[in-house]
């Protein structure tokens, strides 16, 4: 498969999933998103600063070393080539990543508060644990990304973490995936508010993600 033929279908993919995300409207106000996909071993695919009407072309190839080896990044996005690299040095089997300032995952992250998976959505979209929160540190600062890496270390199974006082990086096997699970999570965390006025949200019973694993495979079969 070359090498142009891959930055192509990951381009596409991204796009789609931008577009996705608008259309569930789990966007903020502001549409502030970044999103990316992985080339190979030591690049990737980033927006250029924008994802509302985002198009394959805006895309900038980027090194996982920070150097933009194609296309063109506003600073603002290159301030977060590092915030996306360590996610995928630090999981191999990921392929894209987003990060959104969705309302109600948001509220989380800024009131330092683990977001519980107690949605189904979110078990069957690959986040069947409570989505950690990683200290707050200066967008791309070295103290913002050893917080992630010192989280993906020790959370080893999570898909996503929230930024503290700054928002969600959700991170999957493709675009389409990622993507799935942005719209899960916010809707779990709006789940989460709205709960709390009539008394609180309750967990899962035990045994909850086997059962939900077991019902995937007999539909698939």
């Amino acid at each position: 498969m070359s090498d142009t033929y891959v930055r192509k279908e990951r381009a596409g993919q991204l796009v789609e999933a931008a577009e996705k995300l608008f259309a569930a409207g789990v966007m903020s106000h502001s549409g502030h998103a970044n999103l990316s996909a992985r080339i190979d071993g030591e690049r990737l695919l980033l927006t250029p600063g924008f994802v509302r009407g985002l198009r394959a072309e805006d895309l900038a190839t980027v090194g996982f070393d920070g150097h933009v080896l194609e296309g063109e990044l506003q600073s603002v996005s290159a301030e977060i080539i590092a915030m996306h690299s360590v996610a995928y040095k630090a999981r191999p089997h990921v392929g894209a990543i987003i990060h959104t300032h969705s309302p109600s995952a948001t509220a989380f992250a800024v009131a330092h508060r683990p977001l519980p998976c107690r949605t189904e959505p979110m078990l069957r979209f690959g986040q069947a644990e409570d989505v950690p929160v990683v200290p707050w540190g200066p967008r791309g600062s070295d103290v913002s990304v050893r917080g992630m890496a010192d989280i993906l270390e020790r959370r080893p199974t999570t898909s996503a973490v929230l930024l503290a006082n700054h928002g969600l990086l959700v991170f999957g096997p493709d675009s389409a995936a990622t993507a799935h699970l942005v719209v899960a999570i916010e809707e779990s965390a709006e789940a989460e508010i709205a709960a709390a006025a009539i008394g609180g949200a309750v967990d899962f019973p035990p045994g909850a993600q086997e059962a939900v694993r077991a019902a995937i495979a007999r539909a698939a079969s």
